[in-house]
């Protein structure tokens, strides 16, 4: 397919600041123009897809994937994780690097580059260990891994302990101009516990994560990116104490950012006792998760899959990452699409991995929370998962200017479904958002001007 035209959709670019109706055309894999009554530029052979009614923006961003490739393909494989990920509306994802094995090495890098190129249906983007194996023990060779192609480095699922090796990671990647993207947990402080230390853990018996145990590693990392320069990305943060932290050093122009994902700003550790306090209605009647319809789902007591690390925390913490998301303190919306087998998460609460799947429902419950609830401009959501990880990352990605590569999806926010198995395409299925309603969807999801998914409500002619 060389020639596309997008027709009648809303056009939202934060990048450029358009929010307008208009058409899109693409030819040969990269965006021709942008503006009103474009089909008598499209050639007669372009594939035309009416948008009215629907949004229109720059291919969706998601900079924390585990495609579990090499060494897991139980759990995901290239080919599934890139279409569960076209399914969500995304174009691009970011890789974490803690497979079998570790991708610390300049050969491991082209392995993933190749199989993605080959197998993968959207843009795949490589982070680097910082460390060799996510030991924590010593540096990966950080020159070669940038050579290889990767766009961070991260020790994702581990957490660097050793507070000098940190630094001395951060001050390797700022030569390279490397962003380091941090899973922020202080093993001392956080020990084996397997949910949020509160009263629903009490009560419950199982042990303790505490909300301090993200927050040391939040204030070191804003403290060595203070003394090094080199940009640091706390990753999922989940608690109100760290979001203040970052929006404190963000103010005195540390070089510091952070991330966070749908099932913290959504969910509470209420959720592993059964509870559904965070389905109550507001004075507008309208859900707290913005969803306005549609029966309320119910899951048991210690249903792990609401185990994810971090864990699901207060109530008053999920507001605070909602707050921290709408005043800009956390620039990045991301999914920890962390794939898991059956056999796995069907075992006590305390043995399940943590994790969950997240990419085909991340843009729905960002939208429910964030947007429909006016907390934040439909352009400001959008921006989360283009602009600023394109920014953050030094992607050529995330806009629509005229010779950008035609990266778009098309989206419906008041789109209304349910959440079932069969509209998934990863191999796994531990995600707790089965059954529930959700309002927001991607319906066509287009890669370098070709369209890799496309739902039945939008058609292509």
């Amino acid at each position: 397919m060389n020639s596309l035209l997008l027709s009648g959709g809303r056009v939202v670019d934060p990048a450029s600041g358009l929010d307008a109706v208009a058409d899109v055309l693409i030819k040969d894999g990269k965006i021709a123009a942008v503006g009103k009554n474009l089909s008598a530029q499209a050639p007669p052979d372009a594939t035309r897809l009416d948008a009215s009614g629907k949004v229109v923006c720059p291919g969706l961003i998601d900079l924390h994937v585990h495609l579990r490739e090499p060494g897991q393909s139980a759990k995901e494989t290239m080919a599934t994780g890139t279409k569960s990920a076209a399914r969500g509306g995304f174009t691009s994802i970011v890789c974490m690097p803690n497979t079998s094995p570790a991708i610390d090495n300049a050969g491991t890098v082209a392995l993933i580059r190749e199989k993605a190129a080959r197998e993968g249906v959207v843009n795949v983007f490589v982070t680097g260990a910082i460390t060799k194996g996510i030991a924590g023990e010593e540096l990966a060779p950080i020159g070669s891994l940038k050579s290889a192609g990767v766009v961070a480095i991260t020790d994702d699922g581990h957490c660097v302990q050793n507070n000098d090796l940190m630094r001395r990671a951060l001050e390797y990647a700022k030569m390279f101009d490397l962003p380091v993207m941090d899973h922020c947990q202080d093993y001392s402080l956080v020990t084996d516990g397997v949910m949020h230390e509160g009263y629903w853990s009490t009560a419950l018996g199982l042990r303790g994560w505490p909300a301090a145990g993200e927050d040391m590693i939040v204030a070191r990392n804003i403290l060595l990116a203070e003394n090094t320069g080199c940009h640091v990305h706390c990753q999922h943060l989940s608690s109100a104490r760290s979001v203040h932290l970052l929006r404190e050093a963000k103010k005195r122009g540390v070089r510091i950012s952070g991330e966070a994902c749908p099932h913290h700003f959504v969910l509470t550790d209420a959720a592993i006792a059964g509870s559904e306090t965070f389905w109550e209605k507001d004075g507008a009647g309208v859900y707290l998760n913005g969803a306005a319809k549609g029966a309320r789902p119910s899951w048991p007591v210690f249903d792990t899959h609401f185990k994810m690390n971090p864990p699901l925390r207060s109530a008053a913490d999920r507001e605070a990452i909602l707050d921290g998301l709408a005043d800009g303190t956390i620039e990045v919306l991301c999914s920890d699409h962390a794939p898991h087998c059956d056999y796995e998460k069907q075992v006590e609460f305390d043995y399940a991995p943590f994790g969950i799947t997240g990419l085909e429902t991340e843009l729905a419950l960002s939208l429910m929370q964030l947007y429909h609830t006016k907390r934040l401009g439909l352009a400001d959501v959008i921006a989360k998962y283009t602009t600023a990880p394109a920014q953050l990352l030094k992607l050529n990605k995330g806009t629509l200017a005229v010779g950008a590569d035609a990266d778009v999806t098309v989206l419906d926010p008041g789109h209304e479904w349910v959440f079932q198995p069969v509209d998934t395409a990863s191999k796994s299925a531990n995600s707790p958002f089965y059954g529930w309603p959700l309002k927001g969807r991607a319906l066509a999801t287009i890669v370098g001007g070709k369209i890799v998914w496309q739902d039945g409500a939008i058609a292509a002619s």
